[in-house]
Order: structure tokens, then sequence, then C-alpha cells
């Protein structure tokens, strides 16, 4: 059997998990701008999230993501909230998460990463250089990683 990453063999499904619309906008437009096959799904808190993940309510018919894109600062359930929870469900463990973040802080980066988040990003100021990370994260993420999904 052939592994592939997950661009090569379907449309990836993203799920960004943040509240600030200005944020989710540029990552619209940094997908498109980076021409990958992404749905891009979006919550703006972390209750949502993990209805969104367990399939709850209104996100009862929702794909599970290939990846998540994840804020540290949210309304309701934060960012460090929804990794422990993820972390402790044997049902989403195995999902990439992605910390995508205004925050510098080294109290933050050591706390995201000693819940297992599989990398920490700060969210570049100007929109050429989120376009690139954007593409990078994404780029790395569906088209060099294989995921559990994949070889299942």
């Amino acid at each position: 059997m052939k592994i592939t990453p997950v661009a090569e063999s379907r449309i990836a499904e993203i799920l960004l998990v943040d509240d600030n619309e200005d944020d989710v906008f540029l990552a619209r437009e940094a997908f498109d701008a980076a021409s990958l096959r992404v749905n891009l799904h979006h919550v703006d808190n972390g209750e949502k999230c993990l209805q969104f993940l367990r399939k709850e309510g209104p996100y009862a018919n929702v794909p599970s993501p290939d990846l998540i894109l994840l804020d540290m600062h949210m309304p309701v359930m934060d960012g460090h909230e929804v990794l422990k929870e993820i972390v402790k469900d044997d049902k989403l463990r195995h999902l990439p998460v992605v910390v995508l973040t205004t925050s510098y802080e080294a109290a933050d980066i050591q706390k995201m990463y000693g819940l297992r988040c599989n990398s920490y990003i700060t969210k570049p100021v100007d929109f050429d250089n989120f376009v690139k990370a954007i593409g990078q994260i994404a780029g790395y993420w569906l088209t060099v990683v294989v995921t559990p999904e994949a070889v299942a």
C-alpha cells in the first residue's frame, strides 16, 4: 500500500481556532495565496473547538480536521485549556495541533510544548510574512507529514 500525504490524496480539512476576525480573514487569504487544496473551518473559541472535534451540536456532521491551527488567547476557553482537553482525549490526541498566536512569552511556549503541541508559531504582523508562514505550515503538514489517518 502506498501512503501519500493528505494534499496529494484529497482536499485537506483545517480547523482554525481564533477569535480575531482580522486574523481569520488573513488566514483565508493566505491559504488562497498559497494555492493549497484546503477546506478551512473556523470557530472563535475553545469550547466550540472541542464541540467541533467531538462532532457535538451544530458540528455533528463536520469532517475531522487534518490539522488544527490554535490561537492561545481566546474567550470562553483559551488555547491552553483546549490543548489540555485534546491530549487527554484518546479520540483526539492524534490530531496535529499547531499553535498560531501572537504570544512570544517563554511561559506560554513552554506550557504549550509541555502539553505536546506539534509546533508553536508566532503570527507575523505583516500580510506577506503571514501568507508565507501559512503556506509553509500547510505545505509541511499537508504535503510532507504522514498522519495516522493516512495509514488507517
